[in-house]
């Protein structure tokens, strides 16, 4: 196979000849492309990045330098089968982020790929483990991680230096507070900071969503009716609650069907760390 020549390849580049780039990509000095890479139109593949196939990636991604995507799992359970990541469109990956592919289907939950959406920002160092989904509109910070399978909703913000454990859910314009850790499922909207505890909620990232003030001031009360209520409620008898009394707002039935569907749970009130007064400034 002729691999057709690339303008805008630095001399040093190596790229496969089963690699399938769109003429326009701009490829960096000491790049590595390995394998079945497709690289969509307006890319910018940095110098000493390594892509590796069965990678695809869409149109106007940036790979910063040093940056790994599709590298294999980081389980012991991988044996060199064929999986594979998938990228959408318009996303930053800066210095030194690692991507790694999915274990393959039939070992445990593997599903064959990890998968990023558009627009999403990843800063230097942060790290999108095995069979990931990620959104669209996300920021990582530097060093953040996300472990197996995690899945990510749109426009949600990872902190700097925090970790997600795997198989957990980070709802939609969900917030991780900087250098926190969560174990458990992140609700949409919610702010979280340390361990596992509740911060607030994410009131700026609604506003610049465009939620208007009344669903915001809906996800404020069922806030304060599963943290906040005295004596406090069971989770369930706290889900009923909020439908009956704000579930005609769609915001209110997107968390409350995220709470239901949790397997990992969402942090107690035991843990509350904040009483809502002042989550506006908790996601500045």
């Amino acid at each position: 196979m002729t691999r057709p020549a690339l303008p805008h390849a630095h001399p040093t580049a190596l790229v496969s000849a089963d690699a399938d780039l769109s003429p326009d990509v701009k490829i960096g000095p000491f790049a590595v492309i390995e394998g079945r890479v497709t690289v969509g139109s307006g890319c910018v593949i940095g110098p000493h990045a390594h892509l590796i196939g069965p990678l695809t990636l869409g149109a106007n991604n940036n790979i910063g330098t040093g940056s790994v995507i599709g590298g294999v799992p980081q389980h012991l359970g991988y044996n060199g089968e064929v999986t594979s990541v998938e990228i959408g469109d318009g996303n930053v990956f800066r210095e030194h982020v690692t991507v790694h592919r999915g274990m393959p289907v039939g070992a445990g939950p593997g599903t064959g790929v990890t998968c990023i959406g558009h627009r999403n920002f990843f800063m230097a160092g942060s790290h999108i483990a095995h069979d990931c989904v990620v959104g669209n509109d996300v920021i990582f910070a530097n060093a953040a991680l996300i472990g197996g399978h995690v899945t990510v909703g749109d426009r949600a913000f990872i902190s700097g230096n925090s970790a997600v454990h795997q198989f957990c859910r980070v709802g939609r314009l969900a917030f991780l507070s900087g250098a926190s850790a969560s174990s458990k499922d992140i609700p949409p909207f919610w702010v979280m900071q340390d361990v596992n505890y509740v911060r607030g909620l994410n009131l700026v990232g609604m506003k610049r969503a465009g939620i208007l003030p009344a669903e915001r001031g809906a996800i404020r009360k069922a806030y304060r009716i599963i943290y906040m209520t005295r004596p406090a409620l069971p989770l369930s008898a706290a889900l009923l609650r909020i439908e009956a009394e704000l579930g005609a707002f769609p915001a209110i039935q997107e968390l409350v069907e995220f709470i239901r569907t949790s397997k990992r749970g969402i942090c107690g009130a035991h843990r509350l760390a904040g009483n809502g007064e002042d989550d506006e400034s908790a996601a500045a």
